[in-house]
């Protein structure tokens, strides 16, 4: 089932870890769950079923970067039976008072992505999270006293602007707290399509700043995060 993936019936868990990386997919599975087995490697991009601490299966899957490739994998996922889907990602901070290692729960998401108005027929749509999923989230963090700030992310097509640099300011002056490039096709095709969705970052760099977390240890910063992807 899913092309791309190639799972099996039962491999997917109706809840899903969903980080861009495949070796951050990994790193997760093998670190947080257990009796874990590996459904896909694919393309490279690593797919995993295990355990979480409570007792639940979880799938952790790897999307790449970008609308188009998330969009693959959560279209895949669903086929095969997810029913939760949390993004678990890094992303850049929009907000001088958000900083490197700081934890954001999207509750809605921007985009300069063109594909909502082809879809819509050239109107806006405004994606958001399931709500049950961002309450859970907020009382989990609060519950264990690991602080986040909950708002508006920019899901961008360009990583490199070089058509304007300066752009992300727009977005910052608005009150978007962060910048990624996956959230606001997530959460359409949760509305489309019926699943839970919520997307959860933690801040790799501050934009306003020039800030940034090694990648060395955006790993050990990013546990907080699964932490509470994991509990919810």
């Amino acid at each position: 089932m899913g092309i791309h993936i190639a799972a099996k019936n039962g491999d997917i868990a109706e809840t899903v870890l969903l980080p861009g990386d495949p070796l951050r997919a990994q790193h997760i599975a093998q670190t947080f769950l257990g009796n874990v087995s590996q459904y896909t490697e694919i393309r490279n991009m690593y797919g995993f079923t295990g355990t979480a601490p409570d007792g639940r299966r979880v799938t952790v899957q790897g999307a790449g970067i970008g609308i188009p490739s998330l969009s693959i994998y959560v279209n895949e996922l669903v086929q095969c039976g997810a029913k939760r889907i949390i993004r678990v990602g890094t992303c850049g901070s929009l907000q001088v008072n958000i900083k490197v290692g700081d934890i954001v729960l999207a509750q809605g998401a921007c985009t300069d992505s063109g594909i909502n108005r082809r879809r819509f027929k050239g109107m806006d749509f405004a994606p958001l999270a399931t709500w049950e999923l961002l309450r859970r989230a907020d009382a989990t963090a609060r519950g264990l006293r690991i602080p986040v700030q909950v708002g508006n992310v920019l899901a961008t097509d360009l990583f490199y602007n070089d058509i304007d640099p300066d752009e992300w300011k727009l977005w910052a002056d608005a009150n978007v707290l962060a910048i990624e490039m996956e959230t606001s096709e997530l959460y359409t095709l949760a509305a489309r399509k019926g699943f839970q969705a919520l997307t959860i970052l933690m801040m790799s760099d501050v934009l306003p700043t020039g800030a940034s977390l090694p990648p060395e240890e955006r790993e050990k910063a990013s546990e907080a995060l699964i932490k509470i992807a994991l509990a919810i």
